[in-house]
This record gives C-alpha cells, structure tokens and sequence, in this order.
C-alpha cells in the first residue's frame, strides 16, 4: 500500500533512521555536557591548588622573614658569647623537670648569671622554641632587668613590672611572663634561654612582644649568654 508516492515500509525506514539521528544528536549533546564538567572540575581543581600554593609560600615567607630579622640581632653579636648562664633545675642539653612545663606547675626555673661585660645598663632575656611546628615559639620575655641582678628566682610572678623595675613581655601564649614548655606529642623540642648584656636601657613598655624587643636591642648587645633544656611530653 503506498501513500503519496511511498510504501509503508519505506515510512518505516524514514522513521528508524530519524530515531537514530536523534539518538545521536542526545549522546552528543550528554558527551558534550560530560566534557564541559570535566574542563570545569578541572579549573576549579586547578585554581584550589594554586591557591593552596600561594597559602603555603605566605606562611613560609613570614616565617622566614621573622626568623631573619632574629639573626640579624644574634648573629651580629655572636662573637660575645662571654655571660655564664646556668640553672639549678637543669643543666645545659639536658631534660626541664615537669614541674616547669604545662604538666606540671607551669612556673619559670631559676636562672643565674655571671661574666657581665662592664658598662652593661640593663639585661634582657628571651626564651624560645625553634622546634615548634609552626614555627619558633616564645616563651618568655623580659627586659629592663637592673645590670647589678644576677639572678631570675623560681617562679617569677606573671606581672607586667617586678619588684626589680623589670618589665616582661608578651609570649605566644598570648600572655604576660614565662609559659612553660608544652609539645605536642612526639621527640623532645630543645628550649633555649638567652640572656642578652646591654649598653642601653631600652624604651619599652611592659608588654612588648619578642619582635619588639630584638629590635630595640640593635647595636646594643655587649654580651650574650645561653642555657638549653629540653623536654618531651610523657
């Protein structure tokens, strides 16, 4: 039986290969879709881990810029490296009793000194962490301490001012005076006390951060001395 000129069957061949076009033209359109998923991941993908780089090369260059700006301080005085600084709790390189840290009462050690250059007019000390995971921790700092001190007692008060005219600083911890070692999990971190001679009395106030105080010391460093523990969490 024919229609216009056309038999049934060739209608029905003229559908099927119009079913297959369509067909095509669905898996192209979903392949094509499917491809431009894929280059969108793969911007998106790209453009985290550019900014994870660019995250990664901040912190370091902070880190290094801050680290430079200490040796600046103590490699220009490293020669002097004359004062005797010794503890009675701990000897140099050896384990900080627990009774020092955040384990145990959290308060400073006693620290005493000898062999300050003459014409020293204050003493400053800095205690730090070069281990830390995130870079060098403060510990402590303090500054203005009278040049005839020769000694730091057991569990200095966390105080702005001493009773010496001595001024302390801020740590990482965010607070004023000596916190204590505190490592997370894992090998010992060494724990370096570094007590500075200085031919100045420095112009800062109570609260200064290390940053502060490394600045302020400049060509103001006669003498240096340096004890280190270390200690590991139990």
């Amino acid at each position: 039986m024919e229609k216009n000129g056309c038999s049934e069957l060739d209608l029905s061949r003229l559908q099927a290969r119009k079913s297959k076009h369509e067909m095509s033209c669905g898996l192209l359109r979903r392949h094509s879709l499917s491809k431009s998923g894929e280059v969108s991941f793969m911007h998106r993908n790209r453009h985290r881990m550019i900014f994870r780089y660019l995250a990664i090369l901040a912190v370091f260059l902070v880190t290094s810029c801050s680290r430079e700006g200490e040796r600046s301080v103590t490699e220009e005085e490293g020669a002097a490296m004359t004062v005797q600084l010794t503890s009675t709790a701990f000897t140099e390189g050896s384990s900080m009793p627990a009774k020092y840290t955040c384990d145990g009462e959290d308060v400073s050690p006693p620290l005493k000194w000898s062999n300050v250059p003459a014409g020293t007019k204050s003493l400053a000390l800095i205690s730090d962490d070069p281990d830390a995971p995130v870079g060098t921790w403060v510990h402590w700092v303090i500054y203005g301490i009278p040049p005839d001190v020769t000694e730091l007692q057991e569990g200095i008060p966390k105080s702005e001012v001493l009773t010496t005219g001595a001024k302390q600083g801020i740590s990482d911890f965010k607070r004023i005076g000596y916190g204590g070692p505190c490592p997370p999990p894992g090998g010992p971190h060494r724990y370096f006390f570094k007590l500075y001679a200085l031919d100045a009395e420095l112009d800062l106030k109570p609260g200064a951060a290390k940053r502060d105080l490394l600045h302020a010391m400049e060509g103001h460093i006669l003498a240096q001395g340096q004890l280190i523990g270390t200690y590991k969490r139990r």
